[in-house]
């Protein structure tokens, strides 16, 4: 679901919600009510990692897949739960990387270049491995976001408004669950993790 904290936007919010709110399954339904017949949330769109690497959402399939959505000029939020996925991370230990995946979409391409996330990376304790801070052309962004069923919005300021979902993507591409990212605990979403790979 889209959350902006611009007041401006809550007529807009509550005209999209319905179709935001559905996810790219349906909904966040509990993980066995999974809709088998829903599309991939991993659109077939390359981005650029921190690293300056070309990747593919697509041949991300595979392993569970923790995504949210931030920017390396956020004041606050992003910095927040950039610091639950670092928790999450810690969690998991060495099976980041090699069992699960985390990635951080920028939602401003047209500031965060790879370069921009490696630095923001780095100072929030989160250049590990397995865990991918993507970028790309606005447009290549927007793909990647709308198999979320999310879509990145500015002010004519040239702000930026937060997005605050994070999603649990299963190994096939399809989301098992979908978070706030403000009041979601570390803990749970790790559960949820252990929970996809027991299931195999």
């Amino acid at each position: 679901m889209i959350i902006s904290f611009n007041h401006r936007n809550i007529l807009a919010m509550a005209a999209i919600g319905a179709i935001a709110i559905c996810g790219c399954r349906g909904g966040s339904q509990p993980q066995e009510a999974f809709d088998s017949a829903a599309s991939s949330c991993l659109t077939d769109t390359t981005l650029v990692d921190q690293n300056g690497v070309n990747l593919s959402l697509a041949s991300l399939k595979g392993k569970p897949l923790v995504v949210d959505f931030i920017y390396t000029s956020c004041p606050g939020t992003c910095l927040m739960e950039t610091a639950k996925l670092a928790n999450v991370a810690l969690r998991l230990g060495p099976e980041l990387g090699s069992k699960v995946t985390i990635v951080s979409i920028t939602v401003d391409p047209e500031h965060d270049g790879p370069k921009q996330l490696l630095e923001y990376a780095r100072q929030q304790g989160a250049d590990e491995k397995g865990w991918y801070f993507l970028t790309g052309s606005p447009a290549d962004v927007d793909r990647a976001l709308s198999g979320f069923k999310v879509i990145r919005e500015k002010e004519p300021d040239g702000s930026v408004s937060h997005l605050v979902s994070m999603f649990l993507v299963g190994p096939d591409g399809r989301e098992l669950r979908e978070y706030n990212g403000e009041i979601v605990k570390p803990a749970n979403i790790v559960d949820d993790v252990n929970k996809s790979l027991s299931k195999g």
